[in-house]
């Protein structure tokens, strides 16, 4: 799955590049078509202007010009200027135009506006021929570009393409990490649903077991070993179902759709509680459960959510007599390390501590690799910003949460 998303992301990517490429060539195919054909729009009206010279004749009694219909239908008009600077002759000029200029003049409006008047020139054995257009008609600013700056243009090019480029690439790796932000989640969802339907669907015939399984165990009728298998039936029971909420309040909590019902708590009256339902579920003789809280932490608080560490506690405990079944002594413990809360559950399975160890696993930094119990307390523990360490005891197994205060 991995290997496909991460090809669709390549090919993607790949596209993305060569629309970039693709975009840039058609931006300099068009930046050259317009350079050609505003080459040719240049060579047109300089030809025009040949026409014009071409129509204007001199006569014995001053010029004949055959121009006229040309200069109305293009909205243009022409006038010539002689040696001394005195216009000669004029078609249309303009009557902000002046009829005489100096030297001066003449140098100024050959470099393409007099008066506002776009205009072309053109030089003749009796003067100069000048047409000029509408004011504001034609665009006629002179481009001067040092050749030193020209060449650095492939460059200026090169690095506009390579940023456009990272911004479609980045904009692309937005795009696609929301998308597999987005199918992940519904992967998530997907899987939630999945896990809460099988749960409800074991629950109905558990709960249906267990309360049959309660039934017999108290039936008067019954020999005593059969109302003891009943009872054990009932209490293995018991343990699926609480393993059903384990691994949906694990998957909750790896996909954060557990929300947190933040407090004040005193992790002393914590521990306590704990024991007081470990005792009350029927925790049998072999077991020896006992709580030690040191006077400086009777007064202590912290912030978290009461409910999940108790949860968390009392998996702990489950741990310790999962993996005593000869029986062991138990000791819940809250104390205070500057500004750290220490919950500690500790017990002293002796012989059946190195086999407790291997089963729940022990990762290299001391936190928990495996089991689905030890693993919801890790994940409670790193909830509220704090660790499970699980250390080798004298005899036994001696898990901490550490929370900060």
């Amino acid at each position: 799955m991995r290997g496909r998303n991460l090809r669709r992301t390549l090919v993607a990517a790949g596209l993305v590049a060569a629309s970039a490429v693709l975009v840039l060539v058609l931006a300099v195919a068009g930046l050259l078509a317009f350079i050609v054909t505003s080459a040719g729009a240049g060579s047109s009206w300089n030809a025009s202007m040949d026409e014009l010279s071409a129509a204007l004749v001199r006569t014995e009694g001053g010029y004949a010009f055959t121009g006229g219909e040309y200069l109305a239908e293009k909205e243009l008009w022409a006038m010539l200027v002689d040696e001394g600077g005195a216009v000669v002759w004029q078609q249309g000029k303009p009557a902000d135009v002046p009829d005489r200029y100096s030297l001066t003049d003449v140098a100024a409006f050959t470099r393409w506006y007099l008066s506002d008047y776009p205009v072309q020139v053109r030089v003749r054995e009796d003067g100069l021929l000048v047409a000029g257009g509408p004011k504001g008609s034609t665009w006629k600013h002179p481009f001067v570009l040092d050749m030193d700056v020209l060449k650095t243009i492939p460059f200026w090019f090169a690095g506009l393409f390579l940023l456009a480029l990272l911004g479609v690439l980045g904009l692309t790796a937005l795009v696609l990490g929301r998308q597999f932000r987005r199918k992940q989640q519904e992967r998530d969802f997907a899987r939630s649903d999945w896990i809460n339907g099988i749960s409800h669907d074991i629950r109905t015939p558990l709960s249906m077991v267990m309360g049959y399984a309660g039934q017999l165990e108290a039936d008067p009728v019954l020999p005593p070993r059969r109302r003891a298998q009943a009872a054990i039936i009932r209490r293995q029971s018991q343990t699926i179902r609480d393993l059903i909420n384990d691994l949906n309040l694990t998957m909750r909590l790896d996909y954060a759709m557990q929300p947190l019902r933040w407090g004040s708590l005193h992790p002393a009256a914590l521990v306590r509680q704990v024991a007081a339902d470990v005792l009350n579920g029927g925790l049998e003789e072999r077991y020896a459960l006992a709580v030690e809280v040191p006077p400086e932490a009777e007064a202590l608080t912290l912030e978290g959510d009461a409910s999940l560490l108790r949860r968390a506690l009392l998996n702990l405990v489950n741990n310790c007599v999962r993996h005593n079944p000869e029986g062991c002594a138990i000791t819940l413990t809250a104390a205070a390390e500057g500004e750290v809360c220490t919950l500690r559950v500790e017990d002293d399975g002796g012989g059946g501590l190195p086999v407790g160890l291997a089963e729940v696993g022990l990762a290299p930094d001391g936190g928990a690799a495996h089991g689905t119990g030890l693993r919801l307390v890790e994940q409670i523990a790193r909830a509220h910003g704090g660790a499970l360490e699980l250390h080798r005891a004298a005899r036994g197994v001696l898990a901490v949460l550490r929370l900060p205060l």
